[in-house]
């Protein structure tokens, strides 16, 4: 096969979008996974919970941007089936994160009386946020197939996806906080823990059963006993993760950081089995990259914008978490 340009920038592009996709997912499913276990701790701890996630959870929501974007100038006819296809699903996603745009200013500034509602508010938009992405996921795997068996598995997802962010968020918490409110969060993780594993376990049986195409892509000989280190390596971190919440001397020990690494390592793993589930198609079973792909020229021309802006958002964001790195205090504005 020839490597022309024709042929590999679809495929740099497809790399860019999902590395985009995958990073949102991780940095802004922990500040998700916040918001969704706002409702559980208590008024003071709330404004810690929400000042750990106050400087990054802006700029993780530019990973978003930057994957839509690259959908939409890159790969314009799949663009215009995926989001015609989850028109609904984006709406309520979109609609939970103006909630939690709104309510993380209003909170704090609100009189005492009002403060509550905006506390709910947020968590409510986070909860909706993630529970729209997660029926955006199963629509996808699915084909945006619109049959009872199809729907119910986007169900699945939408149900089970806010367990994984919230041991993201648990996961956070350990390691931005301190004392009581850490403890809570270990607590947290232990609770949510088997709950995403198994929903985890769930979607990877369930999967196969709904795609035809995912499950000749993994049950295949002997591309499946070359597939066997990701399922090894995500239960040797869910491992990890329930060895440290079981243990809170461990946490104390300074090893909270186990939690969240184990939970990411699980999300990029899993990220890495839907890619080459879904590899070559853009579009399952619809579209490949080639087929969706702008004109090689176009893309040629958008080939220098991305490789301006993405170095820039690798950098900004690495910086951003370094500058304020630490544990968190609480919130609060200059009068």
């Amino acid at each position: 096969m020839t490597f022309t340009w024709e042929y590999m920038l679809p495929l740099v592009f497809m790399a860019v979008m999902g590395l985009a996709l995958l990073a949102y997912v991780v940095l802004d499913g922990y500040d998700l996974g916040v918001g969704i276990l706002l409702p559980f701790a208590s008024d003071d701890q709330k404004d810690v919970m929400v000042s750990s996630i106050g400087p990054f959870w802006d700029a993780n929501e530019t990973w978003l941007v930057l994957g839509i974007g690259v959908l939409l100038v890159a790969f314009p006819l799949a663009h215009g089936i995926v989001l015609s296809a989850l028109y609904l699903p984006v709406a309520v996603m979109l609609i939970g994160l103006i909630l939690r745009g709104v309510s993380f200013d209003f909170r704090v500034k609100a009189r005492a009386a009002h403060k509550g509602t905006w506390n709910v508010l947020f968590a409510l938009g986070s909860l909706m946020t993630a529970m729209a992405q997660g029926w955006m996921l199963g629509s996808y795997l699915t084909g945006f197939d619109h049959s009872w068996k199809s729907s119910l598995f986007s169900l699945g997802i939408a149900l089970t996806l806010p367990t994984g962010y919230a041991m993201l968020g648990a996961g956070w918490l350990i390691m931005k906080t301190s004392d009581e409110l850490q403890a809570r969060a270990v607590r947290w993780a232990r609770r949510v823990l088997w709950p995403m594993g198994l929903a985890l376990i769930a979607i990877s049986l369930a999967s196969p059963l709904v795609s035809q195409t995912v499950f000749d892509r993994w049950f295949a000989m002997p591309q499946f006993l070359g597939l066997l280190p990701i399922p090894v390596a995500c239960a040797l971190a869910f491992y990890a993760a329930f060895h440290v919440t079981a243990r809170p001397n461990v946490v104390a020990a300074g090893y909270g950081w186990v939690v969240f690494a184990s939970t990411v390592l699980i999300f990029v793993l899993a990220f890495i089995g839907l890619a080459y589930s879904l590899y070559p198609y853009i579009v399952i079973d619809r579209m490949t990259v080639w087929q969706a792909a702008s004109a090689t020229k176009s893309l040629l021309f958008i080939f220098v914008g991305v490789a301006i802006t993405l170095p820039a958002i690798i950098v900004y964001t690495i910086f951003m978490y370094r500058v304020f790195w630490g544990k968190a205090r609480e919130l609060s504005y200059l009068p």
